[in-house]
């Protein structure tokens, strides 16, 4: 014990305190100074021989109106009662409050010491006068009140046992209905404020538990109703896909299977990214957030006009190549892709995702998104110029261009150069890239983006998950259809800002004809390219790569203006992806809505699914201990 920072005990005068409460605060039934008024008895048999209409019977129907409002503890009055006896035929419950009196030495007072200025004072305490006692003869009859003492002796406090976890959730759940992730404190304090009622801070966790329960459902009982969510989209959304995947279980016979992976691909989703005209596909997980672990597995594309096309996406054990494997199988299904198909994707160097891409689709162009290549090699090589070199070699479309500023970056860091060079550039680099995917992005955004959008889903149960992630998919559709109404042109907005952009280069240029379908457009010596007419390519490979006329093509168009019977139309040039009714024709189907839980259609499987095991850490962290000083200068 720290006895230079020892706390005393104030010496409180409670005659001067009871003087200074305020007698009509409700709830505040304080005695000022008097005794105790004797408990009033209530006479039945007299009672019922009052006539009707009387003063007296007034009064008695009154009392019985008043004694028939709840006496319990609750927030108004702050006070705590305890049953005595509570059986079929009696009921006595008195008041727990006691009234601290000093140096009075009254029968029935508990005698305690405490010590003001270095002085032992002798305080005693008598219990309130607050007393019911009810009875009644037999099972069938009514209760009866024998003894009532209304009178509250004792004082006001902040610890209430009535006050109960189930009893605070309803107050705060509308605070964590409209901010799920509102912090502790935020509601200690506000129920102490509003309620003047002292909450401790596991009791707290336990109630804003309890009404996110009430908010976003159980997170164990939503597993029990998967199977019948899955069975709705069906219904609701045609040509669906939903799979449920469940552990091994050597007994046939067990009436449980505990889940592990579900897959979710809306038909509507499915038709508009066929339309889509895009042959690439960017895939990426992210972590689960609520008590049982698990990642959501995505699959985001591009749409016509750049922005993000979520397809497919699901709730996995882990991002393992198992998980990869069973993932990619079925969207392999939904796009009708081979184990010959050259599909293209884009995603983080993720070892199990690498090896379940090259064993399903070994022929197919499997990008690496280039800033997370950049977070391997800044853990050794942090510098700017790193980066640099890094991105203008991942930029370069030409595989000269490539070579030269390889060789740049070696004479910069050789050791640097020899690292990146054990990842192939075809993986990484747009100049060993192929123009199939119609597209030269060399990040997966698309993928970012999307698990930013669902990040407040994430903490959920597994069915307000996927729906959050199904109303989010609702929403966008609508949100890009008032887009379309704005745009003006045969092209979307991102392609016509491109193509303007190149337009206002291209001036610079000056093409030559070679009597064919060949031109040489050249600005100065270093800038000189061949731009084949027929075959729609330049030397450059931009226009190969992005599917939109570069620079060097729209200086031939110019030049092929003077001919009269060539053909002007410079959107003719342009990619059927970035035109405005492809990328209408992807938005026209539309995800449906769902009806409530009660209205889903029952699912005819016999057994039952069961969630995974919790996390190793459930609820609320254990506070880190202290270090002593000793500790503390050890480890300096």
């Amino acid at each position: 014990m720290d006895e230079e920072n020892n706390i005393e005990d104030v010496d409180v005068d409670m005659t001067d305190f009871f003087l200074n409460v305020e007698s009509d605060v409700e709830g505040a039934c304080i005695n000022d100074g008097h005794e105790p008024e004797d408990m009033e008895v209530i006479n039945n048999e007299e009672f019922e021989s009052l006539d009707e209409g009387s003063d007296q019977d007034r009064e008695r129907r009154a009392l019985i109106k008043n004694l028939g409002k709840e006496k319990r503890c609750s927030l108004g009055n702050k006070k705590e009662s305890i049953l005595q006896k509570n059986d079929n035929q009696r009921l006595r419950a008195q008041c727990r409050g006691v009234v601290p009196v000093i140096n009075k030495g009254q029968v029935g007072t508990q005698p305690t010491t405490s010590k003001s200025k270095g002085k032992e004072v002798k305080t005693q305490k008598e219990a309130c006068g607050w007393y019911i006692h009810a009875s009644r003869s037999n099972p069938e009859s009514d209760w009866f009140i024998r003894t009532l003492n209304q009178t509250h002796t004792c004082l006001q406090t902040r610890k209430l046992r009535a006050c109960t976890a189930s009893l605070i959730c309803k107050k705060i759940i509308d605070q964590v209905e409209a901010d799920p992730k509102i912090p502790l404190r935020a509601i200690q304090y506000h129920f102490q404020k509003t309620y003047q009622v002292g909450i401790s801070m596991d009791k707290v966790f336990r109630e804003k538990d309890m009404a996110r329960k009430h908010v976003t459902g159980d997170y164990t009982k939503q597993f029990e109703l998967l199977r019948d969510y899955a069975l709705e989209l069906q219904a609701t959304n045609p040509d669906t896909t939903v799979k449920i995947d469940v552990c091994p279980n050597g007994n046939p016979t067990s009436p449980t299977r505990q889940f592990r992976r579900i897959y979710v691909c809306l038909g509507p989703l499915k038709k508009g990214f066929k339309a889509c005209l895009r042959d690439l596909v960017g895939l990426d997980g992210a972590f689960m957030k609520g008590p049982f672990p698990g990642q959501v597995l995505t699959a985001v594309g591009l749409d016509s006009n750049n922005g993000i096309y979520p397809l497919a996406y699901a709730i996995v054990e882990s991002e393992n190549t198992a998980s990869w494997k069973w993932f990619l199988e079925y969207l392999g299904d939904d796009l009708e892709l081979g184990s010959n198909s050259n599909y293209t994707f884009i995603s983080d160097r993720q070892k199990g995702l690498q090896i379940a891409v090259d064993q399903l689709f070994p022929n197919a162009e499997h990008r690496y998104c280039i800033r997370h290549i950049h977070d391997n090699m800044r853990k050794k090589w942090g510098q700017t110029e790193y980066r640099d070199h890094l991105w203008r070699c991942a930029s370069a479309t030409t595989i000269p261009e490539f070579e030269h500023l390889m060789k740049e970056f070696s004479e910069y860091d050789k050791e640097d150069c020899q690292w990146l060079k054990q990842i192939p550039p075809v993986h990484w680099a747009r100049s060993h890239f192929s123009g199939r995917a119609v597209s030269d992005v060399l990040i997966s955004n698309m993928c970012e983006v999307f698990n930013g959008k669902i990040e407040k889903g994430r903490d959920k149960p597994v069915i307000s998950c996927l729906e959050f992630i199904r109303e989010y998919l609702m929403k966008r559709i609508c949100n890009v259809m008032k887009a379309m109404k704005k745009a003006k042109g045969p092209l979307t907005p991102t392609a016509t800002d491109i193509l303007d952009a190149r337009k206002k280069g291209a001036s610079q240029y000056i093409a030559r004809w070679n009597g064919a379908n060949k031109y040489q457009v050249t600005r100065a010596l270093q800038d000189q390219h061949v731009v084949n007419v027929r075959n729609q390519t330049c030397t450059c490979r931009k226009w190969e790569l992005m599917g939109i006329p570069c620079r060097h093509a729209i200086a031939t168009l110019n030049e092929m203006s003077k001919d009269p019977e060539a053909e002007l139309d410079i959107y003719k040039w342009v990619h059927k992806v970035y035109w405005l009714e492809t990328w209408q024709k992807a938005y026209s189907f539309k995800v449906e809505p769902i009806k409530g839980r009660p209205m889903w259609p029952k699912s005819n499987c016999p057994t039952k699914l069961i969630p995974p095991p919790h996390r190793t850490q459930v609820g609320r962290p254990k506070k880190k201990r202290r270090q002593s000083e000793g500790e503390r200068l050890s480890k300096r």
